[in-house]
């Protein structure tokens, strides 16, 4: 168990390995489906031995610990370790990662390059969640972002070398803003002359001085935010998205998009929290545009993904407008919303990609009476619809309501306001959605062609399978998954209450 952690750091790695030494495509997806099954069956291990772990009262604790020294001059270590946030991120990704690989299983084109870089792409969420020290949190998110300029740039659709320059460059500027931040943090993280330190859970322990926390909050809290979609730097999403080849477009809406949320709050919240608790009401304001535009942007749109996009501008900015309310009903279902967001749209993406391969066309105007024609597509995207606009039973809705309940136990008037406004998307996101479903599935046939096209096969129905069961597993049992997260946040929420009192 000591190193159970770097496990999935290696476990890809030789994945990648493997893929290298085969010629064949079936012997690639072969290679790749294997080693990232590997991989999620690790991930449910590591929440079995959270779970038994914690039991014992060390919820709060990170578990798993490994530390080693890097660069001692800097004090940079390779240190991972788990909570149970933590732990909940990496066993999202690794189900996200599985499907996304069946949902590539036609590539033909530079199959052996497209897998590798799609690996390396999970390699850096997996290394970046597991991560306690900054800088290696840092090294793995740079290693995240990278390789989707070369999935989008590649293997993408429509303008996709525009989309992925305008993707690497928003992110690129992010991560500046990041570094700028983490270094901030790194030259304060001492107190009476001592040694300066990355480590996550020992700069907790330190009080970062306020003017400092003044200034590297909102540059750290941005930098993150530009992943998360934050208003108004949301705009590389819905391009990249839409250009996106269907299994990328299911890591980066589904758990690529979770690195800004997570580093919003394992950093910039958890580290400066004076800073948090006075500047929070900008980035308030920010991310309720976030959540109300992006919900409106969906309605107005044509195009199945850039439905998608918007909508997950939409839900990833109400991850960052819950962590802002700095309370741990309101954190929690940040957490869960990550999760309920990660699975719905990853299963959204993977639909969607099924119905062009079919139709050859993303615009709804153009589909029409497809729930005849493909039953199982048609359902599970109305499975996918239902969990977004927050039914009971579904994922969505617990974590929507976690949200809500623990934003509107703020007494100040501006946060019970701002709260009203973005529950409001509810409504819009129900529209939207009813539309499309009311349109491309329950609408008249607008194409005889459409007639003759197949459900979907067995490789298509591996990830949807997975995707649906997990978001209703969620939806129906979701107190063993709250109570993991909820316990995780009482390091964060001792610090908050230490400032003022919720």
């Amino acid at each position: 168990m000591d190193n159970m952690l770097s496990l999935f750091i290696v476990i890809p790695a030789l994945t990648v390995a493997g893929i290298l030494f085969v010629r064949e495509i079936k012997q690639v997806r072969m290679v790749a489906a294997l080693g990232m099954g590997i991989q999620l069956v690790m991930a449910a291990v590591l929440v079995f031995c959270y779970l038994s772990a914690s039991s014992s009262g060390a919820g709060d604790e990170m578990l798993f610990v490994k530390d080693f020294v890097w660069f001692k001059s800097l004090n940079i270590h390779y240190a991972v370790g788990v909570d149970g946030i933590s732990v909940a991120m990496i066993m999202l990704t690794a189900l996200v990662v599985f499907a996304g690989i069946f949902s590539s299983w036609e590539v033909e084109y530079l199959t052996k390059e497209f897998f590798i870089s799609l690996i390396l792409l999970a390699t850096g969420v997996f290394g970046f969640f597991i991560s306690i020290d900054l800088f290696t949190m840092f090294l793995f998110y740079e290693l995240a972002v990278i390789p989707m300029y070369l999935l989008i740039g590649i293997w993408g659709s429509g303008p996709k070398e525009y989309s992925a320059m305008k993707l690497t460059l928003m992110l690129m500027g992010g991560s500046a803003l990041i570094l700028l931040g983490i270094l901030g943090i790194y030259f304060n993280s001492a107190d009476n002359g001592g040694q300066f330190t990355f480590n996550i859970m020992e700069i907790s322990k330190v009080s970062i001085p306020l003017p400092e926390q003044r200034f590297f909050f909102p540059i750290t809290f941005i930098g993150f935010g530009i992943l998360g979609a934050l208003f108004p730097f949301h705009t590389w999403s819905p391009d990249g998205h839409a250009s996106a080849p269907t299994a990328v477009s299911m890591l980066h809406a589904g758990v690529l998009m979770k690195l800004g949320g997570y580093g919003a709050f394992r950093v910039a919240i958890f580290l400066m929290p004076q800073a948090a608790a006075e500047l929070n009401w900008i980035f308030i304001i920010l991310t309720s545009v976030s959540v109300v535009y992006g919900a409106l942007g969906a309605i107005v749109q044509k195009d199945l993904k850039y439905i998608n996009a918007y909508s997950s501008v939409s839900h990833c900015g109400l991850v960052l407008f819950a962590v802002l309310m700095m309370n741990r009903p309101a954190m929690n279902g940040a957490i869960l919303q990550m999760i309920s967001h990660g699975l719905m749209t990853a299963l959204f993406f993977a639909l969607i990609g099924m119905i062009y391969g079919r139709t050859h066309t993303r615009m709804i105007n153009e589909m029409g009476g497809l729930l005849k024609i493909i039953p199982f597509i048609s359902v599970a995207y109305i499975i996918a619809g239902l969990a977004s606009l927050g039914l009971p039973g579904l994922s969505g809705f617990v974590a929507e309501m976690t949200i809500f309940t623990g934003a509107f136990q703020h007494a100040g008037l501006f946060h019970r306001i701002v709260t009203i406004i973005v529950i409001t998307s509810i409504v819009i996101t129900a529209v939207y959605i009813l539309r499309v479903v009311a349109i491309l599935l329950l609408g008249a046939q607008n194409n005889r062609h459409y007639e003759h096209i197949a459900d979907a096969r067995w490789f298509e129905k591996v990830p949807a399978i997975i995707l649906i069961v997990s978001i209703a597993g969620i939806g129906m049992a979701p107190y063993w998954l709250s109570s993991m997260t909820g316990a995780s946040l009482q390091p964060v929420i001792e610090k908050i209450m230490a400032i003022k009192p919720f």
